[in-house]
């Protein structure tokens, strides 16, 4: 118990600290510890990725699936679930109207037949746009994810501590500037304390929370610089998602193309029906059983005959 209350007290003191500090630097009257070039080059490099990162996600995200309902579904079942929901796509709803519709207008009728055709094809490229909605998850979005989650939040939580150590490091610098100064001592006089006890305790703490914030930066400076190697890895997956774009739109053109021409061949007008005129009656005869034409054979569009007396 007396432990858990000196650890608080302890807490307390350096965010009190910390407080002060910063106060004191935002009012000009504190000097601040800065980074060196690389590092701010670093840093900002880390903020740029975060950022964009960010925004590449979720747009790629919406493009995928315009629905930002079915957004939220999605990710709340990869949580959950570590799935996503099997879901139609708007194609194969689509498709599905169509060889309803399809077979109440009649599927012996040329509208009806085109109808169930093309929902079927419909169907196919919903199948084909769900595949290649799974490849870019799989190849792009949850690396990028993972990497959100992962390696950036790692980052950010050193950056935070080396933030705090930065600033600690600044107090004990200033802590060492005051007990040095004639006020300092005369203050430390005062409460009864020996300057020179006072000062070796402030070169101390400054020695300690130089060394602290030496290694933090080193820690900092090392998950930074491996955001190139991220890069790299987002650049393969990138790669990986331009191929499964274009492998899609590949097949749904030729998916598309052989459709078009078997809709073409279906609205080829079909060719006349021919007449077979005899001194009794009228038969129609298609082209197909017709083998012989003669003079008894005409293209009149219809004809009735007489007997001749």
């Amino acid at each position: 118990m007396d432990f858990n209350v000196k650890k608080l007290v302890g807490e307390a003191g350096t965010a009190i600290s910390r407080l002060v500090q910063l106060t004191e630097e935002k009012l000009g009257t504190s000097e601040r510890t800065e980074l060196d070039s690389h590092f701010e080059n670093l840093l900002e490099r880390s903020d740029a990725t975060k950022m964009w990162t960010e925004k590449l996600l979720k747009n790629t995200e919406a493009v995928l699936t315009p629905n930002p309902g079915y957004r939220v579904e999605d990710f709340l079942f990869e949580k959950i679930e570590k799935k996503r929901p099997n879901r139609l796509t708007n194609l194969e709803y689509l498709g599905l109207d169509m060889m309803e519709a399809g077979n109440v207008f009649g599927s012996s009728s040329p509208y009806g037949s085109a109808l169930i055709k093309v929902g079927q094809i419909e169907q196919k490229l919903g199948t084909t746009e769900r595949e290649y909605i799974g490849a870019v998850n799989q190849s792009y979005i949850m690396p990028l994810r993972k990497f959100l989650d992962g390696e950036m939040k790692t980052i950010m939580k050193e950056r935070s501590i080396l933030e705090n150590k930065r600033i600690d490091l600044d107090s004990c610098k200033n802590k060492l500037r005051k007990a040095r100064s004639i006020q300092g001592q005369q203050a430390a006089q005062k409460d009864g304390l020996n300057p020179q006890v006072v000062m070796e305790q402030a070169e101390r703490e400054l020695r300690l929370a130089q060394a602290e914030f030496d290694r933090q930066a080193e820690i900092t400076r090392l998950l930074l610089e491996g955001i190139s190697s991220s890069h790299a890895s987002h650049l393969r997956c990138l790669h990986e998602m331009v191929q499964a774009q274009a492998n899609y739109h590949a097949q749904c053109h030729t998916i598309m193309q052989s459709l078009a021409t078997e809709l073409a061949n279906c609205l080829k007008p079909q060719p006349a029906p021919m007449l077979r005129v005899n001194s009794e009656e009228l038969e129609v005869i298609s082209p197909s059983s017709s083998p012989v034409v003669d003079d008894k054979f005409t293209s009149f569009a219809a004809f009735k005959s007489t007997p001749v007396p």
